[in-house]
């Protein structure tokens, strides 16, 4: 499972939609067609039906709207700290919420700060869009990028078989219908899944200009994909059981601090939900 657990964590997650320039671009379609009418196009030539109008289309083909982390950092005086960092600060600026200043600031980041990353689905996905889009924008993110000669010998966020990806989806997933969805996972284990807001609602709350919406719905799954990684940890043996209570703590800390703040009730409901499903879980396995 997990080998090590290193100084700088973060857990993260990225949210994106069907990119209209893509579409105009792929399909020839005229500048005057709206975005709603592009990603008609786009959901049609991906396969459409009357049983999924809006089918999932290859990353290559959408632009990343948000991106949200969580992370763990130990100090070097061994204190531990938590954040939550999201991508755009603001959704209403328009300097933030361009994707090109979205993904070459956090693959900036992450060259920079060199964090062990954990994701759910990240290898196949997360990461691999980020790649995508940063190729096709002409980003530099050579320090992103640098790999190692051999992989013991330094962070390689492009190889596998390594701690600097933690893919929590190829750790406990299986083949074809086997694999699991992060909300099947989550719930069970009395962390918050899917709550008001869908993957499938993404696309639409983008083009209706609600992205602050979907920045909490990103930030729902970054931390439910870190709570679901301090699990996964505790199994591979990495928390004991005191340092596993003392870790879901400084979440609640977190969650409670930012729920406080302006614009932030929707941590406190995440935290309600989340006690909620802990009730539950104890409940129905006691």
């Amino acid at each position: 499972m997990i080998k090590s657990i290193a100084n700088r964590v973060w857990a993260f997650d990225l949210e994106w939609v069907p990119d209209p320039e893509a579409g105009r671009l792929l399909y020839g379609l005229p500048r005057s067609a709206s975005a709603d009418e592009v990603l008609q196009v786009m959901w049609r030539e991906g396969g459409a039906s009357d049983d999924d109008p809006t089918p999932f289309l290859k990353t290559v083909l959408c632009r990343v709207v948000s991106v949200a982390t969580v992370e763990r950092r130990v100090r070097p005086d061994g204190e531990v700290a938590l954040h939550l960092m999201t991508l755009p600060h603001d959704p209403a600026s328009r300097e933030e919420t361009d994707e090109t200043h979205l993904v070459s600031t956090f693959l900036a980041a992450v060259g920079q700060c060199r964090p062990q990353l954990v994701g759910f689905g990240s290898i196949a996905s997360d990461l691999r869009i980020l790649v995508q889009r940063g190729v096709i924008l002409g980003l530099e993110a050579g320090a992103f990028a640098r790999r190692p000669d051999k992989p013991w010998e330094g962070v390689d966020y492009l190889g596998r078989g390594n701690d600097w990806n933690v893919d929590l989806k190829e750790l406990l997933g299986g083949w074809g219908k086997a694999v699991p969805s992060l909300h099947e996972v989550a719930v069970q284990c009395g962390i918050p899944g899917k709550m008001d807001t869908q993957g499938n609602d993404v696309a639409r709350l983008w083009l209706d200009g609600d992205l602050g919406r979907i920045v909490r719905y990103n930030q729902f799954d970054a931390l439910t994909t870190y709570l679901l990684w301090l699990r996964v940890a505790r199994f591979s043996g990495l928390f004991s059981d005191e340092g596993y209570a003392a870790e879901q703590e400084r979440v609640r800390d977190v969650l409670r601090r930012l729920g406080g703040e302006e614009g932030g009730q929707h941590l406190l409901a995440y935290l309600a939900e989340w006690e909620r499903l802990e009730g539950e879980v104890a409940a129905g396995r006691g």
